[in-house]
């Protein structure tokens, strides 16, 4: 699903800032990986770089055997919304629209589904995350735990090959975060999904599949 190739981003300068340097890394389809390293080490940097919000300065990254390289804002941006779900330590949803409304914006946004059909695949992700009741509710009546599901369907609304998600339990309690992280591993065992979790927690991390482990922009571990 994922293969990124000597891949590296700098910021550039009077003195360059490099955040990953030279990473090579496979994702297969189906798999839950976590990215763990200390603070500044490059985690978030690298997930943007594979969810195509940056671009390299060298390497490439494919997504499904699709050479990203030479394509332009537009391709790229129709490639993360059609078959990448993004999901972030604050959840980002739209405080004004309803947790139903949220999760369609994408959906609408594609316009593969009629309005209705839209609703509807809407109202079934958040049935599966245990969520009718709130379909009417705005993200300011949700706990946070709550809050972050809504966000998990919301990344899951075009049904993505791809999830991609950073420091998604940061701020959630032992528990809430325990039950995030074993809906991720569902994603993937369960549903083929390719996922990717950026995490300090390295308890957490080690119920993936896999750890990759950095260290001032390169993988260690």
């Amino acid at each position: 699903m994922i293969r990124a190739n000597a891949l590296t981003r700098e910021l550039p300068g009077p003195v360059p800032v490099t955040l990953v340097r030279d990473i090579d890394l496979q994702v297969a389809a189906g798999e839950f990986v976590a990215v763990t390293g200390p603070s500044g080490s490059g985690k978030s940097s690298l997930l943007y770089l594979l969810g195509l919000l940056d671009r390299p300065t060298a390497g490439m990254v494919e997504i499904g055997g699709l050479d990203t390289t030479p394509l332009s804002a537009d391709e790229l941006a129709a490639i993360r919304l059609a078959r990448i779900g993004f999901v972030f330590q604050f959840h980002f949803l739209l405080p004004e629209f309803t947790c139903l409304a949220n999760v369609e914006i994408p959906i609408r946004r594609l316009g593969r589904l009629s309005d209705a059909q839209a609703r509807d695949r809407a109202a079934q992700l958040l049935d599966a995350m245990e969520l009718s009741d709130h379909r009417r509710k705005y993200p300011d009546q949700l706990s946070g735990g709550q809050r972050q599901r809504v966000a998990i369907a919301r990344a899951l609304a075009n049904d993505p090959p791809l999830i991609l998600a950073d420091e998604p339990t940061g701020n959630l309690d032992t528990r809430t975060a325990r039950l995030v992280f074993d809906l991720f591993r569902s994603l993937a065992h369960d549903q083929g999904r390719s996922v990717v979790v950026v995490t300090h927690d390295h308890d957490l991390a080690a119920t993936a599949d896999r750890r990759v482990h950095l260290v001032d922009g390169r993988i260690v571990d």
